[in-house]
């Protein structure tokens, strides 16, 4: 990927010979130009296409921002009602995300959002141990929160 990156910038720079106007129109034009080259070329490079790994940044982004969202509403509620009901507990999810840094981002995710926090991770990787705010109401919510973050960390950071 930036690699990909480098021969974009190389492309943009010599557009800019090319047409022998140095500024910054020129050069964005090129860059468009060379991003049409490498997307032509991408059957044929080793890793995926550097934009496809930016929108899956950026989807990840925005999944990130709805379950913060969702999550701190169900916070809200559950903190402004006159009578706190809620049990408090720690139980256990399991992962199929390989490799510390998909298990660390799906840790930080899941501990990012109001009402969960992971205690512990097992030393394989596979098993997270979380404290949940209200085990009933949260824990399907949890689950349906970290099937969407593996969706999208696993765009993100696998080539396939």
């Amino acid at each position: 990927m930036p690699m990909q990156i480098l021969i974009n910038l190389l492309i943009g720079v010599v557009w800019m010979f090319l047409q022998d106007t140095w500024n910054v129109l020129t050069f964005f034009t090129g860059y468009l130009f060379g991003i049409l080259v490498l997307f032509i070329l991408r059957r044929y490079m080793p890793t995926k296409f550097y934009l496809e790994t930016f929108f899956a940044v950026v989807k990840l982004f925005v999944v990130f921002i709805e379950q913060l969202f969702t999550s701190s509403v169900v916070v809200i509620r559950q903190i402004t009602k006159p009578r706190i009901n809620i049990s408090p507990g720690i139980f256990s999810l399991e992962t199929e995300l390989k490799g510390e840094l998909e298990v660390s981002l799906l840790a930080l995710l899941m501990n990012l959002t109001p009402g969960s926090v992971v205690v512990e991770v097992t030393s394989d990787n596979k098993k997270f141990f979380i404290h949940a705010m209200d085990i009933p109401a949260q824990k399907e919510s949890i689950f349906r929160s970290k099937e969407k973050f593996e969706k999208a960390i696993k765009r993100v950071t696998r080539y396939d």
